[in-house]
């Protein structure tokens, strides 16, 4: 008999998506709605960050204003949508994560564009432009990510005691 202590209790309310099997409408022909709404949803945030690239274009050799903007409008978001459906529970349709998480805010954030960017940078010698926005994205996305969060937590919070 094995003497292992059973896994730490999560603190989300949430189901653990880690595990294939608790991922709801993955199995059998649900994978295919599945697939087809990250699809759709990726087409439009790709289409959401292609238009932005559009309207505030980089100067060359400048700062890349509208991936960073991407990135960081994009990651709060995914904050928001975590707790909205992860930890609270407020969002409770199967395909809302897969639609907006990883369809939509999966196509809008690029990490592609922004190692693109730094490595663009380096090669004509952008070095301390390069550095800032690489340091730059990074905390301001993890920040981004963060602060929604907690907002997004206490607002959700502040709704239930008042309902």
């Amino acid at each position: 008999m094995s003497t292992q202590e059973p896994p730490p209790a999560r603190p989300s309310a949430g189901p653990d998506l880690s595990v294939p099997a608790r991922r709801a409408g993955t199995a059998g022909a649900g994978r295919w709605r599945v697939l087809a709404v990250i699809a759709a949803g990726g087409a439009l945030g790709a289409t959401a960050r292609y238009a932005a690239s559009l309207a505030w274009p980089a100067a060359e050799g400048g700062f890349p204003w509208a991936v960073f903007a991407v990135n960081v409008t994009g990651c709060a978001l995914i904050g928001v949508l975590m707790v909205l459906t992860a930890e609270r529970g407020v969002v409770k349709h199967p395909l809302a994560r897969p639609f907006l998480g990883v369809g939509v805010l999966g196509g809008f954030t690029t990490f592609s564009a922004y190692a693109g960017d730094v490595s663009r940078l380096l090669a004509r010698q952008e070095a301390a432009t390069a550095m800032a926005y690489a340091a730059a994205t990074t905390v301001a996305a993890l920040g981004a990510v963060w602060g929604a969060a907690v907002l997004t937590r206490a607002l959700v919070d502040r709704r239930g005691r008042t309902s």
